[in-house]
């Protein structure tokens, strides 16, 4: 039995059957028994450039030879920290953009939610305390993500969460702007979207959208947070997501792709204007905010390193280029029974809603075609009604062939698995 409490798991059915990753290089990874496996996920949606590279190993070697972290609280730094803030400002679709350094996705989701609320009291406007999010959308688990989250499941059983907060339809600039009407836009202090939702369910936004929304937020003055943990550095064919749609934030969040997993660590590009009140005179007041290892020396090292293979090998750019052939693997399945279609087309991850019926009769089908698709060598997301795939930006159109021979055969065992056991049970 292990000791090891795993997140999002149910344990009573881990805790003697765990998966054990032994090793990775690019797209692969082998379990300890030294079975090979597709990574179609990336991981957790981060392996951006692959498994196994030594160019940010050696990277992090080299800094751990000086020294191995420190705090940047107050007035210190560490000259990977000040790379790659520098670095990130010349990158990012943030106008005088500054970055706030944190250890992941979550912990830059609270920093943003804070922020967007500290910025209106600090400039006289501290009514301004309501934040929007959107059905299915994922901002972490922390305590302020918990408060955004559009999956009902994630925030079950938490008890009484952040108040002033309200979600809106996922697809609807006109949800939008309704609730800015209905709260009153002088209460609103910020609207949170992902550019592509990604663990809700992987759904990409409707033509006209994003700009749309940015458009509502402009002419209210609220401030837009782009949560772009999963769709930054390349997942998207650029950057950091929004640059698709030409759309300026005030604040994006980040993680996962900055540093393809290899060290924890995420942050905040926050607009000039965002930050003056902080940073307008010496004696502004400070942000006291801050994550006890942001701005890791080794893990920046990591990023520098990451980044200079997304850019060296033309990286960035695949997510758009590979994007059609993504979902054209998937959706070559649109026609088995048990198949609700295939969802993507923007960035380098997709989802298969499976069959509805399916899912009323048998509450565990995503669970089993996970596991069917691992025993067929192919790792993927399992969602609540999909199965999600966000492969390394190194795949190739070969590679997305094994995610559909493996989906189609585990839709086959399913198929004869409802026809003996049509009322199974989830688990």
């Amino acid at each position: 039995m292990t000791y090891l409490w795993h997140p999002f798991a149910q344990m009573g059915a881990v805790s003697s059957g765990e998966f054990v990753v032994d090793r990775g290089e690019d797209v692969w990874i082998w379990d300890a028994e030294g079975r090979r496996y597709f990574d179609a996920t990336a991981s957790l949606w981060y392996a951006n450039v692959g498994h196994g590279r030594h160019e940010i190993r050696e990277a992090v070697s080299r800094q751990m030879e000086k020294i191995e972290a420190y705090s940047i609280f107050g007035d210190f730094a560490t000259a990977p920290a000040l790379e790659l803030a520098e670095r990130l400002v010349r990158l990012a679709p943030v106008d005088d953009a500054r970055v706030f350094l944190s250890s992941g996705g979550g912990d830059s989701i609270d920093t943003a939610f804070k922020l967007a609320r500290r910025y209106w009291y600090e400039i006289g406007q501290p009514e301004r305390t309501h934040v929007i999010s959107r059905e299915h959308g994922y901002h972490g688990s922390h305590g302020y993500g918990t408060s955004l989250a559009g999956i009902p499941a994630n925030r079950h059983g938490s008890g009484p969460l952040i108040e002033d907060q309200s979600v809106v339809a996922y697809d609807s600039v006109e949800a939008l702007e309704a609730r800015l009407q209905e709260v009153g836009p002088e209460r609103v202090a910020a609207f949170f979207v992902e550019p592509v939702i990604g663990a809700g369910g992987v759904y990409p936004p409707p033509e006209g959208y994003i700009e749309g929304v940015a458009s509502a937020c402009k002419r209210h003055g609220v401030l837009l947070v782009v949560d772009s943990v999963i769709c930054a550095f390349g997942r998207l064919g650029n950057w950091f997501g929004p640059e698709r749609w030409e759309v300026r934030p005030d604040m994006i969040t980040f993680a996962k792709g900055v540093t393809s997993g290899y060290l924890p660590l995420g942050g905040l590009m926050v607009d000039g204007r965002v930050a003056e009140p902080f940073w307008g005179s010496t004696d502004a007041p400070p942000f006291r905010h801050g994550a006890t290892y942001a701005g890791h020396a080794a893990c920046c090292a990591a990023a520098l390193a990451n980044l200079d293979i997304l850019e060296n090998e033309r990286l960035i750019p695949r997510g758009r280029e590979l994007e059609g052939e993504l979902l054209a693997a998937l959706a070559a399945l649109d026609d088995h029974p048990l198949s609700g279609g295939a969802r993507g087309g923007v960035g380098l991850l997709a989802a298969v809603e499976l069959d509805a019926g399916l899912l009323t009769s048998r509450p565990g089908a995503v669970s089993e075609a996970f596991a069917l698709m691992r025993e067929r060598g192919v790792l993927v997301r399992a969602l609540p009604s999909s199965i999600a795939v966000s492969p390394p930006l190194t795949a190739t159109p070969e590679h997305f062939a094994l995610i559909t021979e493996a989906l189609a055969e585990s839709l086959d065992v399913l198929a004869a698995r409802a026809r003996s056991a049509p009322a199974m049970s989830a688990g």
